[in-house]
């Protein structure tokens, strides 16, 4: 970075940061919460799949849930890494607050979240069997795909390292859920599985937040951000329908 240069102006132009020591106070308290957004969210979907995990048909489908809930927690640790460097404790931030916690089924909470709690909303709704757990796992392995190519280039380096490296294995998340959703319209009444995805469609929809974000130049300027949200929902809306339509299954 240029002496006569602000870290401002140098992250507007596309610069990055390596480590805690540089980052100014505004950057420092949204790239938290972007982390605590992801590890929240990966603890919490880890924790609602790992109580249906038992519920798989098989015993294949049985380790392919397993091994789901074993790759969120690791990758949640991955970056809860990262936030032990800002001074978060990792131990006592995984048993802070019961991520099992969900709300009633037909709860609408829309976006919102708690400052205790930053995971995205639709991780506080319950799944409703096996089969819900697949076309959940499968919407939202989706558009965690679409958010980790965008958060891979975010100007805090260790941070676009980890999402780099967490993103094949997100996507092989939402490639297992496509396989059993496969699967699972050979034995069960596709209506079924079209009622969970009219019930997910939405709330997956809105984990991409706000399509007027205020914030979003602000973050855009500390290069926290690249793309607008409504094209990041629209990108994960076109890529979603698509899987779903070559399965016989229709967007929400």
């Amino acid at each position: 970075m240029a002496e006569d240069m602000s870290i401002e102006s140098y992250l507007a132009a596309g610069g990055v940061l390596t480590n805690p020591s540089n980052v100014p106070p505004r950057y420092r308290a949204e790239l938290m919460k972007l982390m605590t957004t992801f590890v929240d969210s990966e603890l919490a979907g880890a924790a609602g799949f790992a109580d249906i995990i038992n519920a798989g048909p098989g015993i294949k489908e049985r380790i392919a849930a397993a091994k789901i809930v074993l790759e969120k927690t690791d990758n949640a640790d991955r970056v809860l890494k990262i936030m032990g460097e800002f001074g978060v404790d990792g131990n006592r931030y995984a048993n802070h607050h019961p991520w099992t916690a969900r709300l009633e089924r037909d709860a609408d909470i829309g976006a919102s979240r708690t400052e205790q709690d930053m995971r995205l909303a639709v991780f506080n709704y319950p799944l409703a069997g096996w089969a819900d757990a697949v076309v959940m796992n499968l919407l939202m392995g989706r558009a965690v795909a679409v958010q980790m190519a965008e958060f891979s280039m975010v100007s805090y380096q260790p941070l676009a390292e980890a999402f780099r490296a967490i993103a094949p294995i997100e996507a092989r998340h939402a490639e297992l859920a496509e396989e059993g959703l496969q699967k699972l319209l050979e034995t069960e009444d596709k209506a079924t599985l079209q009622a969970s995805v009219d019930y997910w469609w939405p709330r997956v929809a809105a984990s991409f937040g706000s399509a007027t974000s205020a914030k979003a130049e602000s973050l855009k300027g500390m290069g926290l951000r690249k793309t607008a949200n409504a094209d990041l929902k629209a990108r994960w809306g076109a890529e979603t329908k698509a899987v779903l339509e070559t399965l016989g299954l229709t967007a929400g």
